[in-house]
């Protein structure tokens, strides 16, 4: 398993949390609350989101056989819709 964490500056958190969780519960399992959501994607992965004052937490956890580059860009491009007054979004992506 790969774990990428990265820590993304935005007042807008919990919205962006909210919307991408409702967004993809069509398609995958998930669990959601204001301040917090767990997706897991049918390719094994699983991504978790912490929603804080000035900042969404976003774990990433992707099987050994899974592209990471491809999740991690999958994961962004979703924000960045959600958050387009503020986007690109920063994304600090690192090592778990």
């Amino acid at each position: 398993m790969s774990i990428s964490i990265a820590h993304v500056p935005t007042g807008s958190a919990s919205r962006y949390l909210q919307q991408l969780a409702k967004h993809w519960s069509h398609k995958m399992a998930v669990v959601v609350t204001p301040e917090e959501a767990t997706i897991d994607f049918p390719n094994g992965a699983r991504l978790t989101m912490a929603a804080a004052a000035e900042m969404l937490e976003v774990v990433l956890t992707v099987p050994a056989d899974g592209n990471v580059a491809r999740m991690r860009e999958v994961v962004a491009s979703h924000l960045d819709r959600f958050a387009f007054r503020e986007a690109p979004l920063p994304f600090d992506w690192h090592d778990g």
